[in-house]
């Protein structure tokens, strides 16, 4: 046999596999499709603009509206999926995320759905609530000062609440550093991505019900005395009724901006939660809350890389999942 013809069987033969190899590549791509960029540029070309509209417009009438779009995408992507399984309504027979213990102080879901209503007028059955959920957040913070940070689409929505094992995944205030960080770093956040979104407690406020067990019976000698005589006076019941709305500024120099103010608040120790307090004494996370504190630039790169972990944690994509006709409830519930 010639020489010339071993090297034609050898490049048929590698041919065959690379073919075989892009076919099995494809379809695994094509059966599990990633997020990207602009993905409703064809099916519905206004719907990034949509959004953004109506969350500019949202929070001229309501400015808390931000805080909670921002509060949405931490509770529902961190929870096993990035599906908007937060917004579902509870039924007989299962309690929905927002309505569990961990969800206590989140509002104004009835804004979605006056996004998910405005897009259905454009595009009819074209526009995840998921993908609402996490645009929403990404105009919300740049509209509180934060950074903007592209963020890619493609989600599609889940069709059960997760209420169930939410404590199994979302990590509590009064929990210790290593169990949040272990929390975070099991979806792909490393510890300044953990610093940077628990700097979103830059803006919003804190219910008195979850601080007020560092006021009383006794004072938490960790806390600024001069902080102290400002929660004392805002939440002075030990008990609050939880239908009350008692608070504290999380931020009291810029609270409806997104800054790294909050860095220096609590290294100088008044931090509202027991989360806060860590963070700025743990050796693992102080350095990169003193960088933070420092650089604003810092903190907005790692706060946009940590948002971005975030928002493509497991997503439902190609088949998978639903595109919700409303997006408190499942399809098959209409």
């Amino acid at each position: 046999m010639s020489c010339s013809s071993n090297i034609s069987k050898a490049l048929f033969f590698l041919g065959i596999i690379y073919l075989s190899s892009s076919v099995s590549v494809f379809a695994e791509q094509n059966d599990d499709p990633a997020l990207v960029m602009n993905y409703y540029q064809d099916s519905c070309p206004q719907a990034e603009e949509i959004i953004k509209e109506q969350v500019q417009l949202l929070y001229k009438r309501h400015k808390n509206t931000a805080f909670s779009w921002l509060r949405n995408i931490f509770h529902d992507c961190f929870v096993e999926s990035c599906d908007a399984s937060l917004l579902l309504d509870s039924t007989r027979r299962v309690l929905s995320e927002k309505e569990t213990d961990r969800s206590f102080g989140m509002r104004n879901f009835r804004y979605i759905e006056t996004i998910k209503e405005a897009l259905e007028r454009e595009c009819p059955g074209v526009v995840s609530c998921a993908d609402i959920l996490v645009l929403s957040a990404r105009d919300g913070i740049s509209l509180v000062g934060g950074p903007n940070i592209p963020l890619k689409t493609g989600r599609r929505d889940g069709r059960r609440s997760r209420a169930d094992i939410l404590e199994q995944h979302l990590p509590d205030h009064n929990e210790s550093m290593s169990v949040v960080l272990q929390r975070f770093a099991s979806i792909g956040i490393d510890t300044p991505g953990v610093v940077a979104l628990l700097g979103a407690h830059s803006v919003g406020r804190t219910h008195c019900v979850k601080l007020v067990h560092r006021l009383y019976p006794e004072v938490d000698p960790a806390l600024n005395p001069s902080h102290v005589e400002h929660m004392l006076y805002k939440c002075p019941d030990a008990i609050p009724d939880p239908k009350a709305v008692q608070y504290v500024r999380n931020d009291r120099g810029t609270p409806m901006k997104l800054d790294n103010n909050y860095y220096r608040n609590i290294l100088d120790n008044k931090g509202l939660l027991i989360v806060d307090h860590q963070l700025a004494t743990d050796k693992r996370t102080k350095p990169f809350v003193k960088k933070m504190a420092k650089s604003q630039d810092y903190f907005f790169s790692e706060f946009s890389k940590a948002i971005t972990v975030l928002s493509e944690n497991n997503p439902l994509t190609g088949t998978k999942g639903e595109i919700r006709k409303q997006c408190n409830l499942a399809n098959k519930l209409h």
